[in-house]
């Protein structure tokens, strides 16, 4: 079975930094596209940033343009978001989830196809 596990979310003041962590088992890592997305209480769920098979190519949502990070280590299964400069409109509940191209709608979170069960994060002040 596909399981995707994230790690590493909290409480952190604004303007601080957090790593979330997110491991897979179950699938050729290498073989998919990752993403993270967000989702606050009341609002639908919201594009972070994307990141390709093999990690040479990335994307992110204006929002966290220079403030967050996507990277992905395929020898240990993982994905990773560094977030710095936390703002308090990021609190949310973090997700990782697997899409079976890099071609297409990378924000789109109709395009994936594994989700975790997602972190949360809270950032206060």
């Amino acid at each position: 079975q596909v399981q995707l596990v994230e790690s590493g979310g909290g409480l952190v003041q604004a303007g601080g930094s957090l790593r979330l962590s997110c491991a897979a088992s179950g699938l050729t890592f290498s073989s998919y596209p990752m993403g993270w997305f967000r989702q606050a209480p009341g609002k639908e769920r919201e594009f972070i940033a994307a990141i390709s098979r093999s990690g040479d190519s990335s994307y992110y949502a204006d929002s966290v343009k220079g403030r967050f990070t996507i990277t992905r280590d395929n020898a240990k299964n993982t994905v990773y978001l560094q977030m710095n400069s936390l703002k308090p409109e990021g609190t949310a509940v973090y997700y990782c989830a697997a899409r079976l191209y890099w071609r297409g709608s990378v924000s789109s979170a109709n395009e994936y196809t594994y989700w975790g069960q997602g972190t949360q994060v809270t950032v206060s002040s």
